[in-house]
């Protein structure tokens, strides 16, 4: 009765060193690899598209002067010899876009601040930088 508790019962809990393990390990190990060249191209097309842009902008506050119209601060890094663009809008209180426009920097700094005026077909409560990019891309 002790030598039938102490076998395992077959096939139960696997197979010990047959092909199947080799078969296994091959697997896990293909798994892995396609798995961290998949990481790499992830990381290289992220990587590719922000060495692409050289016009970038973000949204630094904002200040809703009047039922028609809203100030919108923009900080803006660009290279120094390009025209920027770029396009915010301005969003009523139930989600409704109220005005949307575009500004040009055309500073010869690299890095631009500044305050602009949007104006609004109703009172704006909220206001969005849609994107930034070069004058000569953003109006193709």
């Amino acid at each position: 009765m002790a030598d039938v508790r102490a076998r395992l019962p077959e096939g139960r809990y696997g197979r010990r060193g047959t092909a199947r393990g080799g078969t296994d390990r091959r697997l896990t190990v293909i798994g892995c690899v396609l798995g961290a060249a998949l990481l790499a191209f992830v990381a290289w097309a992220g990587f590719s598209y922000i060495g692409d842009q050289k016009v970038t902008g973000q949204l630094t506050g904002f200040d809703v002067v009047s039922d028609e119209s809203i100030e919108i601060n923009i900080a803006m890094r660009k290279p120094a010899d390009v025209d920027g663009v770029c396009t915010v809008r301005a969003q009523a209180e139930d989600g409704l876009e109220v005005g949307r426009g575009d500004f040009t920097f055309d500073d010869d700094d690299d890095s631009v601040h500044r305050a602009v005026t949007l104006r609004t077909t109703q009172r704006a409560t909220s206001a969005e930088l849609m994107g930034c990019a070069e004058a000569a891309q953003a109006a193709n």
